[in-house]
């Protein structure tokens, strides 16, 4: 981020030289001189209800005193997300003395980059800045801190968003607000439900298994069911499928199911960090 000096210029009034004898005469007071007014612009307070928008090259530099706070993802318009640098201990809130909720990690459970949505930023007494991201872990839904060096140095930013509506059987694609992709999915059946909540994309896999099961592409979500046919142990997918005739419906153990033809455009238009809204 640039940043902007501004300097003063003072403008010095030369002395008078006075001749005998007008040396006790009344001096005439100086003109007032007005100064110029200021042409930078005035700084605006930070407000934590609005996102901070794409283009600022540095978002975590309008942090100055203590106590300030800037929100770096609404999660529809505007999400922003990095990948762990260290395994360090995720915090209940912003303060190193904190209770621990969990830790970082490098890797999902298919051994990808794990990814981490970073919601807010805030300013400590001590001058650090801390990052509120959401956590891939059980229960769903857990939100923690860490210090801003602990996650990528440049955050990646997405502009989409996915809500899947479990009452009406279909998910929604949006981008920058507008609907790009629609399609009807099969969900959890009744014993194991797909979970109701707020997650995110963490992977893209291709050809995953290689018999056609999840069809040509897969989506590893942050949402974990209470039992699943994905690899890892209960991680809800986004994929195709090798039964088309199940959907829409309730034909699955947590995972969310689409058509091969849906899904193959899904994969050209949902990037990695995408967030996922399961509703109703």
């Amino acid at each position: 981020m640039k940043r902007w000096t501004i300097r003063t210029v003072a403008i010095g009034l030369g002395t008078l030289a006075l001749s005998p004898a007008l040396a006790g005469a009344q001096t005439p007071a100086a003109p007032q001189v007005t100064p110029p007014a200021s042409t930078a612009p005035p700084v605006a307070p930070l407000d934590p209800t609005k996102v901070v928008p794409v283009g600022s090259s540095d978002p975590l530099e309008l942090l100055k005193a203590a106590g300030d706070e800037i929100k770096l993802s609404d999660e529809k318009l505007i999400s922003r997300w990095g990948h762990a640098q260290a395994t360090a201990q995720i915090r209940l809130s912003p303060q190193a003395s904190s209770r621990a909720v969990g830790r970082l990690r490098f890797l999902t459970e298919d051994g990808l980059a794990e990814v981490y949505p970073v919601l807010a930023a805030r300013r400590d007494s001590a001058g650090r800045n801390w990052l509120q991201v959401r956590v891939p872990a059980r229960p769903n839904g857990k939100t923690g801190w860490v210090l801003d060096e602990m996650l990528s140095s440049s955050l990646y930013i997405v502009q989409t968003s996915l809500v899947v509506d479990r009452k009406n059987l279909r998910a929604t694609l949006f981008k920058q607000g507008k609907k790009i992709w629609s399609a009807r999915v099969g969900i959890g059946k009744s014993g194991t439900p797909t979970p109701r909540g707020e997650f995110w994309i963490r992977e893209r896999l291709k050809g995953l298994g290689g018999n056609g099961t999840y069809g040509p592409w897969a989506f590893g979500t942050s949402a974990y069911s209470k039992l699943s046919d994905w690899p890892g142990g209960g991680v809800v997918g986004i994929h195709g499928t090798n039964q088309p005739g199940l959907i829409p419906g309730r034909p699955s153990h947590g995972c969310i199911r689409v058509r091969n033809d849906k899904i193959r455009v899904l994969a050209r238009l949902m990037p990695i960090g995408t967030p996922v809204s399961i509703i109703n």
